[in-house]
């Protein structure tokens, strides 16, 4: 038999999905969904594990594990009293022990009824004789158009509902811009996932305060401020030495750049959660 080669750190084995914001943050810990999980009776989780797609969730009270896709999974309050809130993208609702996206059911609106135009024979010698419509056709258009026009009204205002609660959610679109312009330059744009305290600070030049925050006995967190330019830094890591570029904040602690942290996934969510401190 030949040598016990070592595990390079390279090899597929030992590559794994980046952390979610959950598993950092809730892990050990219960939490509940927002919006709640149809068809299921307790909104009591606990994170169990993750894959690259997918997080593995059980429920404590009644032993249900479920696996709820990662680009699902949406903002971590920071209240938790009874439980920390994960937020979810979308509805989801529980059929034959999988997680599906809800879709409630559409009704149809009723049509119109539409009377008959009288025949030729009744209509010989009346008004089709003179090449006039007859009232009742006028009287069928003018009730056809007014619905049509009550369900245009109705769809361009649920649009404009939906296009205001998701840029105020969101925080990009017409809110985004107005953000990002009330800072003093856009130099945080050059930085990346992998840009320490001294990257940084080649860039944008020492700060005016440095602050360090611990999470956990593995996360802290440590925010560089520039109020010149109108906006501060976040490094992330497990102590100062290590921790790397997360994103960047406004005057107003709102995120305005953030980094990828895993397939399809950027920091967003985190800096969200992030208590000003």
């Amino acid at each position: 038999m030949g040598p016990n080669l070592p595990t390079l750190p390279g090899d597929p084995d030992d590559s794994g999905p980046p952390p979610s914001a959950v598993k950092v943050t809730l892990s050990g810990r219960s939490f509940a969904f927002f919006p709640p999980i149809r068809h299921v009776q307790h909104n009591e989780w606990r994170f169990v594990k993750e894959t690259w797609a997918e997080m593995l969730v059980e429920n404590p009270k009644t032993g249900v594990e479920l696996w709820i896709p990662r680009r699902q999974l949406g903002a971590i309050s920071s209240v938790d009293q009874p439980f920390p809130i994960v937020g979810l993208q979308q509805e989801l609702e529980l059929r034959a022990g999988t997680v599906w996206p809800y879709r409630p059911k559409l009704l149809e609106m009723p049509r119109a009824e539409r009377k008959p135009l009288p025949s030729d024979a009744s209509s010989s010698g009346g008004s089709q004789s003179n090449g006039r419509v007859p009232r009742s056709a006028h009287q069928g258009s003018r009730e056809e158009n007014r619905i049509a026009k009550l369900v245009g009204i109705t769809l361009v205002m649920a649009i404009l509902v939906m296009f205001a609660v998701l840029a105020v959610y969101r925080g990009d679109g017409i809110f985004g811009n107005r953000v990002i312009l009330e800072t003093a330059d856009q130099e945080y744009l050059s930085l990346g996932a992998r840009d320490d305290y001294f990257a940084v600070v080649k860039r944008l030049g020492p700060p005016k305060g440095d602050r360090w925050r611990g999470q956990s006995k593995e996360v802290a967190f440590r925010v560089l401020e520039y109020p010149e330019r109108s906006y501060s830094v976040v490094l992330f890591g497990a102590d100062q030495a290590t921790a790397t570029y997360l994103g960047a904040l406004d005057a107003n602690w709102r995120p305005i750049h953030s980094v990828p942290v895993g397939r399809g996934i950027d920091s967003t969510a985190l800096l969200r959660t992030l208590p000003k401190f």
